[in-house]
Order: structure tokens, then sequence, then C-alpha cells
């Protein structure tokens, strides 16, 4: 079977962080959002390949991750959109990438800007058991959370209603961007001809539900859907456990480092009190007070007391 990992979005609710850097290769401890992902299916003998959907505007960045971190089955493929207003939709992009990659054969889907806690290989182990289309689904535990996701509603392991971003939603358990479809249920031509809605995969299954028996590979380990500074900070709070990480070519002095603390190569923090902060390489802090901040690269700031998730970027 073959892997598509979607990384096409512009991740403008992070913005300016993300204005020039797509939001999967934001640090996370010492890897990045989307390699934990890559390496697993690069590592899973039943994938050929992973066809890594980006857009133009990005593409340069992921061919140059792709080559440093020496995978061999991530390939490129990227959409004719290099700006937010262009995008064709997920299913829309989907159903391109298909045609483009003459892709026939059994498909794994997953959002690169996913971080799950259960590993790829267990969820295809599952599609494998089961005859026809799956999904992986999470319990969020909060209906005011659900209302961003697509509500599940199964019968054992079997999909019996799908509503994507409901007002009102019925429970907690939420579909993430994480699916496998048999070859023949690849019918994203036929979805889109009958002028449905091509953004949101949640839709396509919902309309594939109601064709085909769909599974549902529920879990409790974590999952972190990556789109906002306070959803990136949790993310990292998670990978550093609450605790710090300083890069070896870092300098930090005369400094007092709280939790939640990821200072990167190169960047120089001294006399300065650092709590819940990310400070990307090359950044210098002097005499400062940061707390839920975010410094780009090349940053520099001195004699600031900062707070509330401000982010600054050149």
């Amino acid at each position: 079977m073959d892997a598509i990992v979607l990384a096409g979005g512009y991740a403008t609710r992070l913005w300016p962080i993300t204005r020039r850097r797509p939001k999967m290769l934001l640090p996370v401890g010492e890897t990045t959002v989307i390699d934990g992902v890559l390496q697993s299916l690069e590592d899973d003998d039943r994938i050929g390949t992973t066809y890594l959907s980006t857009n133009e505007a990005f593409a340069d960045e992921f061919e140059a991750h792709i080559d440093e971190m020496g995978y061999e089955k991530v390939q490129l493929s990227v959409e004719s959109t290099a700006d937010e207003d262009e995008k064709f939709g997920v299913v829309g992009a989907l159903a391109q990438l298909i045609d483009r990659e003459g892709i026939d054969d059994d498909l794994f889907v997953i959002g690169g800007d996913n971080l799950i806690g259960f590993d790829p290989s267990e969820f295809l182990d599952f599609f494998e058991e089961h005859d026809g289309p799956a999904l992986a689904a999470y319990d969020v535990g909060s209906r005011e959370k659900a209302k961003s996701y697509g509500l599940v509603e199964l019968d054992g392991e079997r999909v019996v209603d799908f509503q994507e971003k409901p007002d009102n939603p019925k429970s907690t358990l939420v579909s993430i961007a994480c699916y496998a479809f048999p070859a023949d249920s690849l019918c994203f031509e036929e979805y889109l001809s009958g002028d449905n809605n091509p953004d949101e995969p949640g839709w396509y299954i919902d309309w594939l539900q109601q064709q085909e028996p769909v599974s549902a590979f529920t879990f409790d380990d974590v999952w972190f859907d990556i789109g906002t500074p306070d959803s990136y900070f949790e993310t990292v709070e998670w990978k550093l456990d609450g605790g710090s990480l300083i890069h070896p070519d870092a300098t930090v002095e005369n400094s007092a480092i709280g939790d939640t603390v990821h200072v990167m190569a190169g960047a120089e923090v001294t006399d300065s009190s650092l709590d819940r902060a990310i400070i990307f390489p090359d950044a210098e802090v002097h005499d400062c007070d940061l707390d839920e901040t975010i410094l780009g690269e090349d940053v520099h700031v001195e004699g600031y007391n900062m707070s509330g998730s401000l982010i600054i970027n050149r």
C-alpha cells in the first residue's frame, strides 16, 4: 500500500511563526511535528511510497528536509497552489494527488500536523484485520471541543453515523485525520462529481459510510492537533514532559529557566527569565522576562517583559 501525509496547509492561525515555515516542520523537542509519522512509515514494510502532499509555497522547505533526514520512501507531491485562497480543499487535493501520481493501491492517509501517541503501524494492523475503510477516533472529553471536528457514532467498531463539525455534539468521540482505504474505496472523483463538499475529509467519510462499512480504531494515547500557539505549547510541554531543552550550541547565562522551555541552536539567552518559552535558532534574549512566548529565528529582544502567547518574528 501507499501513504499520503497531508502537509498542504498554510497555518494562518500560527502566523507569523509559520508565515514562511510549514507548521509540520515546527520543532517538538529534538524532532519536528511530522517526523514521527514519516519515520514510522519509512520503517513499515507494508508501505511502498509515502507521498508528502504540500503546496508550491513550502515545496523547497520539505524537499530540503527530506534530503536532510535521508528518507528513502518519501516522495514530494506538490499541488499547484501558493496561497490559502487557491486551495482545493483536502478532498479535492487528495483526488488530484491520486490522479497525478497514478495511485491504484490500498491507501493510508494521515494529517502531517497531527502528533499521535500510537504508532501508525498499529492502525495499519487494525485496517488489515477489517474488511473495508478505517478511521482513527479519539475522545476529546469536551462537547465544546467536539464542535471543531467530525463526530463519530459507533456500533461496536463500525461507524453508523458521522457529523462534520456539529453545532450540538451528541458525544465527544471524534475522527482525527487518520484513514485507510482499500483500493476500491478510493472514490473521490465519484464523490466530487456529486457536488459534495471538497474541503474536509469528514464529509467524504460521511458519504462513504453510507456506501459501505467503515471501521473505527479508537485509542487512548495522546493526540495533538497543532493549529494554534496554545496547542503548539501543549505539544512541546508533553514532549519535554514539562521540562526544558537547551541545545548544546545555544548560550544560556545568568538566567532562570522554568517549565516547558526550548532554546534552539545558536540562540543566546542572558540575564533573563523564561517560562513556557520557545526560542528559535539564532534569536537573542537579553534582560527579559518571557512567559508563553515564541521568538522566531534571528529575533533580538532586550529589556522586555512578555506574556500571553505573544509571537515575535521578523
